[in-house]
């Protein structure tokens, strides 16, 4: 006897006219009749299927119209092309198996409230809307990875657990190492990508970060993922153009592979598509700050950008616009300056169109010794743990670039979701460590 295949809901158009097995969850019903109309989803998409007294017996006919939401099951049936069905298939039931019965599902077709859903993230992650930004993200982390790998990049995992701050303590969870010393769960990998770039030319790096910040804002995180490239001879011009080569990769990548995903978020994909090509718009600060001035803004040249200025700024162009050189004063340490204009740092910042504000943040580094020692003590940290970081620039030292992207604010752009809490699948805010 020949086995039956067990086929996945994305791959239905491949057997249509044969008799195959969907293994998944009830994800709605409704019936007419003597004809049940079962909603199946298996995690890839979701099948109707026609179950009627005649082909599943009286008894399996009745069980199957007492099914609660997300009971799982095993049916088997004959696949068909249908364009009103979801997905364009359904299948005509021969047999329904239930595996598991569930009863009284705690997210229902009603409105529920974003505290509620975030309780049940869990099963929050179940529904329609949620499954579509997963996979675009999906997509996304496997855009980046993809463009690296074709680049010959190398990657360097860099470690989570680190003996200092890039940028100072104030914003990092702090842990005791075994009662002998602090430890910091780690806020960037890009002093480590340095030592990668040294030795393999060009690397980047891929992992969870944290941040401490007592920020609630839609675009803040306590644990994210960033991805952060980094290449030895590299200079700002050399960085921006890697940046904006990057994110168009990212978006036209989504916008051919993960279409109905971004139909089933009722995405514009029109304001995405001018970004899946180069170049991008760059703006100096200054210029930025005479822009944000000529709207009536009060900002003062020396101010980092908030939300309000970042949007101000990105609603003047259909792509994102890259902002160049902010002062030294409002960067970290390890910002090369302009060697034109030392009161400027060789960096940017590049702003998602829509008010989704900042997506990728890098630059030049320092790389002159004596100069990179002066910086960190003028920030007040202190050199020891930082002994390894110096000794690139003592043997072997040269001009070396990079940038980090923030995969929740990548995605939430993408997908035109406001608040970023629903571009990870669990997310960790202020006032959220659970589930």
């Amino acid at each position: 006897m020949i086995a039956m295949p067990w086929v996945y809901i994305e791959d239905l158009s491949q057997h249509v006219g044969e008799e195959v097995e969907l293994r998944g969850w009830l994800y709605n019903k409704r019936s007419s009749g003597k004809i049940h109309f079962l909603q199946v989803r298996d995690g890839t998409g979701i099948c109707q299927c026609v179950a009627s007294i005649s082909d599943l017996g009286a008894e399996t006919f009745a069980a199957a119209d007492h099914m609660g939401q997300e009971t799982s099951l095993r049916v088997t049936g004959v696949a068909r092309a249908d364009k009103r069905a979801p997905g364009g298939y359904e299948l005509g039931l021969k047999s329904l198996t239930i595996v598991s019965p569930a009863n009284d599902y705690p997210i229902t077709p009603k409105e529920h409230g974003v505290a509620y859903l975030l309780d049940h993230r869990q099963l929050w992650v179940r529904s329609a809307r949620q499954h579509a930004i997963l996979r675009i993200r999906s997509e996304v982390e496997s855009a980046c990875r993809d463009f690296f790998s074709q680049r010959g990049f190398v990657l360097f995992d860099a470690p989570v657990l680190t003996p200092i701050s890039c940028e100072g303590t104030t914003n990092l969870f702090q842990l005791d190492y075994f009662g002998e010393r602090k430890a910091y769960l780690t806020q960037s990998g890009q002093l480590y990508a340095e030592a990668g770039a040294l030795a393999f030319g060009k690397v980047y790096t891929f992992g969870p970060t944290f941040r401490a910040e007592k920020s609630k804002t839609r675009r803040h995180l306590t644990e994210f993922w960033m991805v952060e490239p980094e290449v030895a001879y590299f200079d700002l011009d050399d960085d921006m153009r890697l940046a904006e080569d990057f994110v168009a990769f990212i978006v036209g990548r989504v916008l051919e592979r993960r279409a109905a995903d971004l139909q089933a978020l009722e995405r514009d994909v029109t304001r995405l598509e001018a970004a899946a090509s180069t170049p991008y718009p760059r703006i100096s600060y200054d210029e930025a700050i005479e822009r944000l001035k000529a709207k009536g803004m009060t900002v003062n040249w020396g101010d980092d950008f908030g939300g309000d200025e970042e949007t101000a700024l990105s609603e003047e162009f259909d792509r994102p616009v890259m902002v160049h050189r902010y002062p030294t004063q409002c960067k970290a340490f390890y910002m090369k300056q302009d060697p034109a204009r030392p009161d400027v740092a060789l960096c940017v910042d590049m702003l998602a169109p829509e008010g989704h504000g900042e997506i990728i943040g890098g630059g030049q580094r320092e790389d002159d010794y004596e100069t990179l020692r002066n910086k960190i003590l003028a920030h007040d940290l202190p050199l020891a743990p930082f002994e390894w970081y110096l000794d690139l620039r003592r043997y072997g030292s040269v001009p070396h670039a990079g940038f980090g992207m923030g995969i929740e604010r990548m995605t939430g752009w993408i997908c035109g979701i406001h608040h970023i809490r629903e571009c990870i699948p669990f997310p960790r805010m202020m006032e959220r460590l659970e589930p």
